[in-house]
């Protein structure tokens, strides 16, 4: 007798970013990173390399169960060939009604994509770990109805980004605001959803990017500055988006309080 296994679910990853050494000794590499946020057991991942130009052939799209578009140190407004080119696809997996969760540079690229405007941030750089508030009258999705209990009013994410989404694509709502950027999260149907924070970093990630970004001049540590995080910090985290990509109501289904440090707690066969 022959068993009927469920199919293996396929995700990609499309980064944006190149890995810094740091990543690459301590991780890996961002892959490893995403997948260890993300993926779980039975799944499998695939990595695209977009800011070298490598992306996925557009005949097997369909192969895919959703796409992720990770952050980025280039301008989701920029007009280099690769980000076009990302634009592109990421109008295809829209039409196609693929799911896709963009982070950072992923959120405002995917709002660029769909027809958004993205641009600097009007109050500079936002580093660090920021309280979000989710927006009290959204509309509730079918898919959300029987988590209603389980959505927070506000939770916190580590932040790292000087662009930000200025106008959402029509037919988008805006799920979650801060005091210092307006579009923290957005979502269009039951399948884009765009996250301006990093809900994949781990503390020491967030320190070693703020290392570089003061050697390269990129920012400016003064003394009494709120940027770095304290290591007893209890934080809400978005530990459901690893379930995102296969039931989209990964956000609000259960937003529980982890400590960052367990964050990465490897998991048990």
């Amino acid at each position: 007798m022959k068993l009927i296994t469920a199919r293996e679910r396929r995700y990609a990853l499309l980064l944006a970013a190149r890995d810094s050494e740091y990543a690459k000794k301590v991780y890996g590499g961002y892959f490893n990173v995403f997948v260890a946020a993300f993926g779980e057991e039975g799944e499998k991942w695939d990595l695209f390399r977009v800011v070298d130009g490598e992306f996925p052939d557009m005949n097997e799209l369909h192969k895919y169960d959703g796409f992720v578009v990770s952050g980025s140190p280039y301008d989701a407004y920029g007009n280099d060939y690769w980000i076009l080119k990302l634009c592109f696809l990421l109008q295809t997996l829209d039409a196609m009604e693929k799911k896709v969760l963009g982070i950072c540079f992923g959120h405002q690229v995917l709002c660029r994509s769909l027809g958004g405007k993205v641009g600097k941030a009007c109050t500079g750089w936002d580093i660090g770990l920021r309280k979000v508030e989710i927006v009290k009258d959204m509309s509730v999705p079918s898919f959300l109805e029987d988590c209603l209990d389980e959505i927070p009013s506000s939770l916190s994410i580590i932040e790292c980004h000087q662009d930000e989404v200025w106008e959402v694509p029509m037919g988008a709502e805006v799920i979650a605001f801060s005091d210092k950027t307006g579009v923290e999260m957005f979502a269009i149907d039951q399948h884009i959803l765009g996250i301006q924070g990093h809900p994949e970093y781990t503390k020491d990630i967030l320190y070693n990017l703020i290392d570089r970004l003061v050697n390269n001049n990129s920012i400016e540590v003064t003394p009494g500055s709120s940027i770095l995080l304290n290591s007893d910090h209890i934080t809400t985290l978005l530990l459901l988006l690893l379930h995102y990509l296969s039931s989209f109501c990964l956000f609000v289904l259960m937003l529980v309080e982890y400590r960052m440090t367990l964050l990465r707690t490897p998991k048990l066969d």
